[in-house]
């Protein structure tokens, strides 16, 4: 992928978003039927508006590039004839969005059959997009305001602020572990806030993002803004994490050496 066509396609994403948030923002902190998918971890909510929202999406695909895959989580796969995919998560964060909070956005990502090349998530409600090319920048807008997003230097695991989504994604004696060894001596633990927690990441404001049972469309729109930043996400392993699964990601690439032997031991 070249540069033009890097800024082209991030420029489709972060124009489609856009219009996806369009399509959300009447259904958020109003009245709202919602609907339990029920997954391994119990709850899991869908609403009119990530349906509504994945479809905006995805007719903006077909229509810019029908050649192109798309991958949705609430319309499934679409294989394109090109080696680019496009992953969606319409509403990632649909439990926030259900009670009116703000940790929730609209993630787009373009996987070019080898790796998640680029990635937008985007907050319709207060309106930031946080955008990341592989190989480039990243950088958060809102409105006219622009900077470049870069993590911070957190070499300790004891200066280091610890964020995950759900305690309850760690049900394994050994996914408990896993917790436990990377937050227990950690300055704070902070729990919610899905893609948040990775965009706060590469922004600087926190410094390790782990999370379990992950799927591919939670997790690829956030790893080419958090490598552009400067950060690492991995698996626990140290792996790919493209397809979601254990997840770690680290502001400082030190401290997430440190912590895949913290994770392997207590794996």
């Amino acid at each position: 992928m070249t540069p033009r066509e890097a800024s082209a396609y991030l420029a489709f994403a972060r124009a489609t978003a856009e219009r996806a948030g369009a399509a959300i923002l009447p259904h958020f902190r109003a009245e709202l039927e919602v609907e339990d998918k029920r997954n391994f971890m119990g709850y899991d909510p869908v609403t009119v508006a990530d349906r509504a929202a994945e479809q905006v999406i995805r007719d903006a695909i077909k229509e810019a590039y029908p050649d192109h895959g798309i991958h949705g989580e609430e319309h499934g796969r679409a294989p394109g004839t090109s080696a680019y995919t496009w992953v969606i998560d319409p509403i990632d964060g649909t439990k926030s969005f259900i009670l009116g909070q703000l940790h929730w956005g609209v993630l787009i990502a373009l996987h070019d059959g080898a790796a998640p090349v680029l990635g937008v998530a985007y907050q319709p409600f207060v309106g930031e997009m946080f955008e990341g090319v592989a190989g480039a920048c990243a950088h958060w807008r809102r409105g006219e305001w622009s900077r470049r997003l870069r993590t911070r230097s957190c070499a300790a695991i004891g200066d280091a602020i610890v964020a995950t989504t759900d305690p309850r994604q760690f049900q394994t004696a050994a996914e408990q572990a896993a917790l436990a060894v990377v937050s227990r001596d950690a300055r704070l633990l902070r729990y919610g806030g899905d893609c948040y927690c990775y965009t706060q990441l590469a922004m600087g404001l926190v410094d390790v993002v782990i999370e379990n049972g992950l799927q591919a469309y939670d997790i690829q729109a956030l790893i080419p803004i958090i490598q552009a930043a400067g950060g690492v996400v991995t698996d626990w392993s140290g792996g790919r994490c493209d397809e979601g699964g254990r997840v770690v990601a680290c502001g400082d690439p030190a401290l997430h050496a440190l912590l895949l032997k913290l994770l392997q031991k207590a794996a």
